[in-house]
């Protein structure tokens, strides 16, 4: 009675999935959210745990109400993170993944998975341009990824530091654009740099590194003392989506023996791309790539590879703690493929599947086209943007980012100043509040620097059409034209 019970109640669950936040959750009419604030969820949600459990349709209507006060990021109108849409082949690859509960540690208890994660990683590595291949592991997301290639840089200068600790060590410095993401001060403050020590490079006025201040502050360092380690180039940036010129930072890299990781998370999926790899030109001279699939790929989240092109087991040596009762070496099978000793983690999902089924659904030419797609469709809503009163681009878009203020009727009249500029602050919250209240779409707006408050539209999905990007701007001007 008791399986059958569980069995009938999985089938119902599916069912609702498959209705509410598969089916419903991508329909262009239907909202994107349902806003309630903290203290009014919490009450509808009923979240307190209890002595006794509850009956089968009250937990249907739990997860019910889950789904429904959820924000739908599959939703064709959701361009406020740095992935959204919907991916079957992924999301089935998942529900695969949860139903057999593996982890990634060892040959023997993921086989299927292991081979996945080696085959896709081998792939990666081929369109980086690393002709004899390398090494890496997917990881629990990109800023893992940049963690991951801080340590191993230091290993690299210092092994020592394994052992002996921080004390073994001189004052280790590294570099990175001012536009790089947050997750490498964190990789500083973790791994016992410290965030003093992360020299922020400038960046010129289309976001980009700029290579001579960072030979000037390399020499900088040295000249202190300090012992450089690293560069961090970025590959399309988090607001503006810039690519830091990789070849000439390469260069500087060779001539002073430093480790050059890029941070290919956002920008990596250009590589799928004959017309748009230009922009990682020189990535191969890298020697480590993070790369997230779970963006402009669209795989389910997190699918995040680190990869490295050394080939000397360095990952493994960093890392390994060599537990004896996982990573027994006298077993029956050929123990290089129990890849757990090079991860950080112990548990670690095999979150290679989700990009390997649909890679596999796809092929790389559908891959090539999504990526091909998104980048016109970002070009298409940059030259709407050009022709609209009211609407003005903070910059031509390299990649997929399009940032564009929105300026109401009623400013429209003042002239670029301080006054406009504060006012203009104000706008973007203002409209992003009633957007979210609406439930009609949902874009993320920052400043920048000097800037006031923008809008910066991400476009990944092939669901998204021209009509969307249309509905976009139509909406923001209907949302803020009173302001």
């Amino acid at each position: 009675q008791s399986r059958l019970q569980k069995k009938n109640f999985i089938h119902q669950s599916m069912s609702i999935i498959v209705e509410n936040a598969i089916k419903k959750a991508t329909d262009v009419r239907e909202k994107v959210c349902e806003w309630r604030s903290p203290e009014q969820l919490k009450e509808l949600l009923d979240l307190e745990l209890r002595d006794g459990g509850e009956s089968e349709s009250e937990i249907l209507q739990r997860f019910k109400d889950a789904i429904r006060y959820s924000v739908k990021t599959t939703h064709p109108r959701f361009f406020n993170q740095l992935y959204g849409g919907m991916e079957p082949y992924s999301m089935v690859a998942s529900f695969i993944i949860e139903a057999l509960k593996p982890s990634l540690y060892t040959y023997e208890v993921a086989p299927v998975f292991t081979l996945a994660e080696e085959a896709v990683l081998k792939k990666m590595m081929e369109l980086i341009g690393w002709k004899d291949g390398g090494d890496g592991i997917f990881n629990a997301g990109g800023s893992m990824s940049n963690m991951y290639a801080v340590n191993l840089a230091r290993y690299r200068c210092c092994p020592d530091i394994k052992e002996n600790g921080l004390s073994a060590a001189p004052r280790l410095v590294m570099f990175t654009s001012q536009e790089c993401h947050y997750s490498i001060s964190k990789a500083a403050a973790l791994l016992g740099i410290g965030t003093k020590n992360v020299y922020a490079i400038p960046s010129d006025e289309r976001g980009k590194m700029i290579p001579s201040a960072l030979e000037e502050q390399i020499l900088s360092a040295k000249s202190e003392g300090a012992v450089p380690f690293m560069v961090n180039a970025t590959a399309g940036t988090t607001v503006l989506g810039a690519f830091d010129p990789i070849d000439v930072i390469a260069d500087i890299c060779e001539k002073h023996n430093l480790w050059l990781h890029v941070d290919a998370c956002w920008g990596g999926a250009a590589l799928v791309s004959s017309k748009h790899k230009h922009l990682l030109k020189g990535i191969h001279r890298a020697d480590s790539v993070a790369w997230n699939p779970h963006k402009m790929l669209m795989a389910c989240l997190q699918c995040s590879a680190f990869m490295v092109r050394d080939k000397t087991s360095l990952l493994q040596r960093c890392h390994s703690a060599r537990a004896s009762y996982l990573f027994q070496q006298d077993k029956f099978y050929d123990v290089s493929y129990d890849t757990g000793d090079k991860s950080v983690q112990c548990s670690r999902k095999p979150d290679a599947f989700k990009i390997w089924l649909m890679w596999k659904a796809l092929g790389s030419k559908e891959l090539e086209q999504r990526v091909d797609r998104a980048l016109a469709m970002a070009r298409y809503l940059a030259e709407e943007i050009k022709k609209r009163e009211g609407f003005r681009l903070l910059m031509e878009p390299e990649y997929a980012n399009i940032c564009f203020w929105y300026i109401p009727p009623s400013l429209q009249t003042l002239p670029d100043g301080p006054e406009l500029w504060e006012k203009l602050h104000k706008v973007a919250p203002v409209i992003k509040e009633r957007m979210m209240k609406k439930g009609s779409m949902m874009v993320g707006y920052q400043p920048h620097g000097e800037k006031a408050n923008f809008f910066r539209m991400i476009i990944i999905s092939p669901q998204v059409s021209r009509q969307d990007m249309d509905f976009v701007l139509d909406e923001i001007n209907n949302l803020g034209k009173d302001l």
